[in-house]
């Protein structure tokens, strides 16, 4: 089954789902009913008391085979705004969406099923026989605004789930079973990495010693690879007059996510984003083409009123620490400039073993029409620059229209997880815009004066997004660079504290994360205990190991090592390090 069947055969399931609801309660409101990654879903309206349970979920799916077999036709047909109107004026919702289509000028089409009509664009499947019936479930229920506005109705989503065969959907289903077991936040509470508080507020997580340890080795990694290619640390503030964010922008593209300050003589806004603070920087002396690249990189907290409804975990949150950069170059650094980007990525995710050929593929995402700004000739350049690098670098890309930000074009570099979900993680961004903007200017060899190319990147971008793909992708078991706790040490008896003690100060000295376990628990607790936690590394400190001037030492995947003398183990794990 190729691509776009599979999506029409979606599309039409949904269609399905409309007509078994129906039968369910004939005066729902039927609202939208998209495709998604793995199927799709359909929202309503219901009448009061006609809420779907879990068993009417199944009859839903009975019924939709039953409609499957009878062979009906999808058959498409454009009709009048006024015509429109007249056949889905008890709709709210239908009629929102065609009076939008009547004011833009476009086309307004129905799918007609039997005795189903629907508002709809297509495209589906011609006949209803080409479903495969045993590759769909009705899944689940779930509340969703209309619109995905709170301050609208709040209906009652159904998703379906469809796939080419019977082996890809329970394929799917196993899959989610793997990806509930490996949910970062029952992981971030079992390793004890984060929390959340009431008090404090949703969308606002608190790391705890080892999430922090996990954050902080995140971001010194990052920073060593980048300080190699010059890149330089600076600081701004968390909150700004709301000019800078007129002038860059973003005040228009997204006001409604910034929170609000107000101070005691005018307003101001926490940042949402550091591009804008970073352009100020540069702009605070006269710089020549000698001074460029001038190469900024920061981790920094970012503040987002995302919708409550939106929250999820580390995923999606409303403080954000971004891993951010920006380098403002002339148009003949550009290339340099983003090759050097393109190799910190690589040794960056080389680290966590996920730069491997055919689990990770760039999207150089191209302009939208009409959100882009700036002239149209700088787009073409900047979008020709990133094809011809991701060309030399060998990159495995594929152009992606309409999914540049609103300043310039993008790569993003897409990568699979244990479970081959694919994850959206660095991302370099080109941009002639936001320069031109603010007024940015250097003095060029012959004396004029030119405006820099600013390039935007993120190595892991939002941490709190990073640890939570991250968490999941390795359940917990971190490589030893990354994981909060990298050695336990374990004494035996309370007489080997005191040996133990040198060994955790030694490891410290060396910059090793050691944690020594001198509580009343058990010595048989205290390894179950770091086994649990899952450290990469527990010694074991008794009687023969002090005797031996040694420590006996197990590794949480390779098991146990057997004694080793101090020097030798400082050897393994700075090698790993």
């Amino acid at each position: 089954m190729e691509h776009n069947q599979l999506h029409n055969v979606r599309h039409s399931l949904a269609h399905l789902l409309a007509i078994a609801v129906l039968e369910h309660d004939p005066e729902a409101k039927l609202a939208i009913g998209p495709v998604i990654d793995d199927g799709f879903y359909y929202d309503f309206e219901f009448s009061e008391g006609k809420t779907p349970n879990e068993k009417d979920l199944k009859t839903f799916q009975t019924r939709m085979k039953k409609f499957a077999s009878k062979s009906i036709d999808f058959v498409y047909r454009e009709i009048s705004a006024d015509d429109a109107r007249e056949m889905f004026k008890d709709n709210p919702y239908k009629m929102e969406l065609i009076e939008e289509l009547a004011a833009e000028g476009k086309t307004l089409s129905v799918y007609e099923s039997g005795d189903f009509t629907d508002l709809c664009s297509g495209p589906h499947i011609a006949n209803t026989s080409e479903i495969p019936t045993d590759a769909f479930k009705i899944d689940r229920i779930a509340g969703a605004y209309w619109r995905g506005d709170e301050k609208k109705t709040m209906l009652t989503r159904i998703y379906g789930v469809a796939f080419e065969t019977k082996e890809d959907l329970d394929h799917f289903f196993h899959i989610r079973e793997e990806a509930k077991k490996r949910d970062h936040r029952k992981i971030g509470k079992e390793l004890d990495l984060f929390t959340f508080s009431e008090l404090v507020g949703a969308g606002l997580p608190l790391f705890t010693v080892r999430g922090t340890a996990m954050r902080n080795a995140i971001i010194n990694r990052i920073k060593r690879i980048q300080e190699e290619y010059g890149y330089q640390e600076v600081t701004i503030p968390h909150i700004t007059k709301p000019d800078l964010y007129k002038k860059s922008g973003h005040w228009e593209k997204f006001g409604d996510e910034l929170f609000k300050v107000q101070g005691r003589e005018s307003e101001f806004v926490m940042k949402p984003m550091n591009c804008p603070h970073h352009t100020q920087i540069f702009a605070s002396k006269a710089r020549t083409y000698k001074d460029l690249p001038q190469r900024y990189m920061e981790t920094t907290m970012v503040y987002r009123d995302e919708q409550s409804g939106e929250l999820m975990g580390l995923g999606r949150v409303r403080s954000i620490s971004q891993d951010d950069g920006h380098a403002f170059c002339t148009p003949e650094q550009v290339e340099d400039e983003i090759n050097i980007l393109v190799k910190i990525i690589e040794e960056f995710y080389t680290d966590l073993g996920l730069w491997n050929e055919g689990d990770f593929w760039v999207s150089l995402s191209t302009r939208d029409e009409e959100t882009m700004l700036g002239k149209s000739d700088n787009w073409d350049i900047a979008e020709k620059a990133l094809a011809d690098i991701a060309e030399k670098n060998n990159l495995n890309y594929k152009i992606v229209p309409g999914e540049a930000a609103f300043y310039g074009p993008k790569l993003d570099f897409m990568f699979k997880d244990s479970l081959g979900r694919e994850r959206q993680l660095a991302t370099v961004q080109l941009d002639f815009v936001m320069p031109e903007r603010f007024g940015l200017e250097y003095v060029d060899s012959d004396g004029s004066k030119q405006t820099p190319v600013m390039i935007h990147r993120a190595i892991a971008g939002s941490l709190e997004r990073f640890l939570s793909i991250i968490i999941e992708h390795f359940a917990g078991n971190f490589p030893t660079w990354l994981a909060p706790v990298q050695v336990d040490i374990i004494p035996v008896r309370e007489e080997h504290n005191e040996y133990a003690k040198n060994i955790e100060k030694s490891l410290k000295k060396i910059g090793v994360r050691a944690n020594l376990d001198t509580s009343a628990d058990g010595f048989g607790k205290k390894v179950r205990n770091s086994k649990k936690m899952k450290t990469p590394y527990f010694i074991i400190v008794g009687d023969e190991d002090i005797e031996a001037e040694s420590m006996t030492v197990e590794h949480r995947d390779d098991g146990k090592i057997g004694q080793m003398k101090l020097e030798e183990f400082i050897t393994r794990i700075s090698k790993e390090l």
